[in-house]
């Protein structure tokens, strides 16, 4: 092809959609991946045994096809052969004692279901989705708005206007509570605390952090609205559908393509460099998908703006993530009604337990007991594995990057703090043992397992660094305005013509698209 109008490096959701997005506007698009796919954290593969179809990294996609990225391009996707499979049961929680509580799809039942384990947690959990409902304009224009813009700015004047300065005030100051402040002035059930505790991990945040309460209630909310679905097939179907609509509208996407560096003429960035040699340029724009490490490190070298080089330098990344995945001869017999068929289970003592297991974890030290997030993709697509078998997906939010220590006293970190295969592998079976306290016969009935530490994550995804799957610390000074940088505005760069989009950059890490989709809209 001629040289396109626009470069995009890495090929993560984000990119994806912003090159889909600006495919339809009839822009010419060359999206480049240094690995031999495409994806970023979306992959599928057979890793654990034959005919047994698991996604590595991300699997739930509920941030996706509630977004606008979604809106937009879903049906063209459908085109190209993407399906999601649901389930009514999206999450619950199991604790050691063998309490447990299940969330469905429907808010009605969810009521009566938590009514039933505490008098008025249920009524309580409608009022925290409710209010999430009845403040969906401004919490999503907010979440995934483009922050520096007029559309925003008329936004908060509107709402200002019609709470009042006080009242929006208040409410900001209320959506700054951490989890536990919400958990414990809310609820009086500790089962009810535990099942929603955890779900502060998967935005990057720990319970006591601030911010960490209201986007929990914002994940209640969509998990009931649009429960947990997964890709039919495996995520591998998405970016086939990706794939497929972004060549339908022209671009092109060309795999074992690493960039070195970025290309600048006449003061604006004009193309790359591939670690080849090669030179390629755009006569537009160059978006890259990277961290800022990536980015105003080894993309940009020398010609990275002072001010930028020193942001990154002080720029945090967060907790590692640690998946395991299990081929399984039989679906798990969990000890608990109705565990079997939901989507996302998490296995913790309790919210005190997820502060425990998270402070660990910062601290350098594997965590004792760790928040294990339980998928059951078979449950949703029976296609992922053989007749009456079964495949776990479990992740681990709660991973030290570097290790210190174990906070149990019994595995022997490596004198450089760096994960082993050996250490891996021992983690694994602590992990294992309090899965299978809450499974019968489960030992019997694993078929494989295959572990991925931090350190195995980011060897397959330069851009989690130290197995950081959120794209840097997601606390309050990190998000927003403020992500990835202080001085950051929207997704522009000290560099005509260079913009920075993925998880380091507003609206941050999920699957959503948000940064692609709000870039494309702009350019």
């Amino acid at each position: 092809m001629t040289a396109p109008d626009h470069i995009i490096v890495g090929s993560g959701i984000n990119a994806l959609v912003c090159a889909a997005m600006l495919g339809a506007k009839g822009a010419k698009v060359l999206v480049l991946e240094r690995n031999d796919r495409i994806g970023g954290c979306m992959r599928t593969e057979e890793i654990t045994a034959p005919g047994f179809v698991h996604d590595v990294m991300a699997t739930t996609f509920v941030l996706f096809i509630t977004s606008p990225a979604f809106a937009a391009l879903g049906k063209d996707l459908a085109r190209h052969g993407l399906e999601f499979c649901h389930t009514a049961t999206p999450t619950g929680v199991l604790t050691p004692d063998g309490n447990h509580a299940v969330i469905t799809t429907d808010r009605i039942a969810n009521i009566a279901a938590l009514n039933r384990i505490a008098p008025s947690d249920g009524d309580r959990h409608g009022g925290d989705v409710g209010d999430i409902e009845r403040n969906a304009g401004l919490l999503f224009g907010l979440l995934g708005g483009a922050l520096w813009s007029y559309p925003t700015t008329k936004l908060i004047a509107g709402e200002a206007w019609r709470r009042g300065p006080r009242n929006l005030a208040a409410f900001m100051g209320e959506a700054l509570v951490p989890a536990r402040g919400w958990l414990e002035t809310t609820y009086t059930s500790d089962v009810v605390r535990a099942l929603w505790a955890p779900w502060v991990l998967h935005a990057g945040l720990g319970p006591e952090d601030a911010f960490s309460g209201q986007i929990a209630k914002v994940i209640a909310f969509a998990l009931e609205a649009a429960g947990a679905p997964i890709v039919k097939g495996g995520a591998r179907n998405l970016l086939a559908a990706f794939e497929a609509l972004i060549k339908e509208r022209g671009g092109e996407i060309r795999i074992n393509a690493d960039v070195a560096s970025i290309v600048q003429s006449g003061g604006r960035a004009s193309g790359v460099q591939l670690a080849s040699g090669e030179t390629l340029n755009a006569t537009k724009s160059v978006i890259c998908s990277v961290t800022p490490t990536q980015l105003y490190g080894r993309l940009l070298g020398d010609a990275a703006p002072k001010r930028d080089v020193e942001a990154t330098r002080v720029y945090r990344y967060g907790k590692g993530n640690f998946q395991i995945h299990y081929a399984l001869s039989k679906p798990p017999a969990w000890r608990g009604e109705g565990l079997d068929k939901v989507a996302l289970l998490h296995l913790t003592p309790g919210l005190d337990g997820v502060s425990k297991a998270c402070n660990e974890a910062v601290r350098g030290l594997l965590p004792a007991v760790p928040t294990i997030c339980v998928g059951q993709p078979h449950a949703l697509d029976p296609s992922r594995c053989p007749d009456g078998k079964a495949i776990l997906w479990l992740q681990l939010p709660e991973a030290p990057r570097h290790i210190k220590g174990d906070a149990a006293g019994k595995l022997e970190a490596p004198a450089d703090g760096r994960w082993t295969g050996a250490l891996r592998e021992a983690y694994a079976d602590r992990v294992e043992a309090i899965l299978a306290s809450h499974v019968d016969g489960f030992h019997e009935s694993v078929i494989a397992r295959r572990a991925y530490s931090p350190a195995d994550l980011e060897a397959m995804n330069i851009n989690l660094v130290g197995g950081d799957p959120y794209g840097g610390s997601s606390t309050i000074d990190q998000s927003f305005l403020w992500r990835p940088f202080k001085a950051s505005r929207n997704h522009e760069t000290g560099i005509k013509g260079l913009y920075h989009i993925g998880a380091s950059t507003h609206p941050g890490a999920g699957l959503g698209g948000g940064s692609g989709f709000l870039l494309a809209g702009r350019l």
